[in-house]
């Protein structure tokens, strides 16, 4: 997941906008990093049941 794609979706939460830039950041690369370690994680899954 890229950082846009990230922001994307946590700017649909109204905190998101009541954060300080810096722990936005903060919580843009968390997500980013948290959602590649699931997917990566999905994948190998997928790959398997194969």
């Amino acid at each position: 997941m890229t950082s846009q794609e990230a922001i994307g979706i946590l700017i649909l939460s109204p905190f998101y906008f009541k954060m300080p830039p810096a722990d936005r950041k903060k919580l843009v690369q968390e997500y980013c990093d948290f959602f590649n370690i699931i997917a990566v994680q999905q994948n190998d899954s997928d790959n398997n049941k194969k």
